[in-house]
């Protein structure tokens, strides 16, 4: 993800107790996406489910699209931050290589146990509305940073935009249904081989 991208929150800071209505609508899309897929989810019926009224749910999630990805959003932004090798003065290329396959199994397999919730994400994000727009662009910067992060001093805009480029059509692959998320991240491994020299 290319070029400079405010990370403002998509509505507004929330207080303890609306962020834990935020967390409860998450987890309830996820619970409900695990029964009806991502066809059948609504706002309501995640509402619901999560014990709030609806007003009170698109105020805080515009679409399913908006409440999906936050759910995608919500799991990388939780994985742990990677040390920048760039100082490591025995920085590698194999060493590149194996920190980059890293990052990219575990940003592949964040939902990969859930095809259901796998499928809903890939859709979700490509949704239009403001808000999916904001958080798909906060997720494109984190992962552009956690592969700079793993290339450390062989960090460069090509190998970069390439291994972008790569995630990004697997992931449309894997959305598709052409691919298994777990077959996804074997096929990014051998790409990132490629790439990565």
């Amino acid at each position: 993800m290319s070029g400079k991208l405010v990370a403002e929150p998509t509505r507004r800071r929330l207080t303890e107790r609306q962020a834990d209505t935020v967390r409860r609508l998450t987890e309830a899309a996820v619970e409900e996406i695990r029964e009806t897929g991502f066809d059948g989810l609504t706002v309501r019926n995640v509402a619901r489910r999560a014990g709030v009224a609806p007003a009170t749910a698109y105020t805080y999630f515009a679409s399913k699209n908006h409440l999906v990805t936050e759910v995608f959003w919500r799991r990388l932004s939780a994985l742990p931050p990677l040390d920048d090798p760039v100082d490591d003065p025995v920085d590698t290329a194999a060493g590149a290589r194996e920190r980059v396959v890293a990052v990219l199994r575990e940003i592949t397999l964040l939902v990969s146990d859930e095809p259901r919730l796998a499928a809903a994400c890939t859709t979700a994000m490509l949704g239009t509305d403001p808000d999916v727009q904001e958080l798909r662009a906060r997720i494109g910067l984190a992962i552009r940073r956690r592969l700079r992060a793993a290339l450390g001093s062989r960090a460069d805009h090509r190998m970069l935009n390439a291994l972008e480029f790569a995630y990004a059509g697997a992931l449309l692959h894997a959305g598709m249904g052409y691919t298994s998320y777990g077959e996804m991240a074997d096929r990014l491994a051998d790409i990132a081989e490629l790439i990565v020299r």
